[in-house]
């Protein structure tokens, strides 16, 4: 990690100019399909599509916010068992796309074996594919950085792929206490040099943070 810091721009609700907002919903609108779910980099589709991936700890909201971002009831698959799904799910969109969405991590439950055969899966990914341009990593709104949150950062690092900061579920923490959260995380996200310097608060239960999401997603996209 380099030990200069770096400064972030932070975006509660949908900040942005408003036409920019409304160019990203063509984006979604469009034809999104499962591709495959894959448990060796080797597997990875063929094509160069641009890809983005989405990944966080277990029950941190990722499945129901990539389902509320797409516009769809089932695009990602939610379950009643954290740490459940065990493969990397590509969805296609437009024909010329992948969004990524990574097994969650971090789960009590999963014995020691399980957590380094999960890490090399998504490490081996990290590495070996070639048209990865982001990882949005999700953080609960009410928790923070969590051990297994760093570990993914300093894989990231490694590989040098650029990741963005989605906190989850913040319709479940009190502003007044999310401040000492974002203050702590900030501390900890500033670190990494290719941390992308834009963190972006979501909730699907209020529509928060979702469309400023498919801002930052779209401008990859382009």
């Amino acid at each position: 990690m380099t030990s200069e810091k770096q400064e972030f721009n932070f975006y509660i609700g949908n900040e942005r100019k408003i036409e920019d907002l409304k160019s990203n919903h063509k984006l979604f609108t469009g034809q999104i399909s499962f591709i495959k779910g894959i448990k060796s980099f080797q597997d990875i589709p063929e094509g160069d599509f641009i890809e983005i991936c989405f990944s966080g700890r277990s029950n941190v909201g990722k499945s129901s916010l990539i389902n509320f971002l797409t516009g769809r009831k089932s695009i990602a698959r939610t379950s009643k068992t954290p740490g459940r799904t065990r493969e990397i799910n590509f969805f296609r969109i437009d024909d010329n796309k992948h969004l990524v969405d990574l097994p969650g991590y971090g789960y009590a439950q999963v014995s020691k074996k399980e957590r380094q055969a999960w890490f090399k899966m998504v490490k081996d990914y990290f590495f070996y594919s070639h048209n990865l341009r982001r990882v949005f990593l999700l953080i609960d709104s009410r928790h923070g950085l969590k051990p297994s949150d760093i570990d993914l950062m300093k894989i990231l690092e490694e590989a040098a792929i650029s990741f963005q900061l989605i906190f989850t579920k913040y319709d479940k923490i009190k502003p007044i206490d999310f401040e000492e959260i974002k203050k702590n995380t900030f501390n900890k996200l500033s670190l990494f040099a290719n941390a992308f310097p834009e963190v972006i608060v979501t909730s699907t239960k209020k529509n928060i943070g979702i469309e400023n999401l498919r801002a930052s997603i779209s401008k990859i996209f382009v």
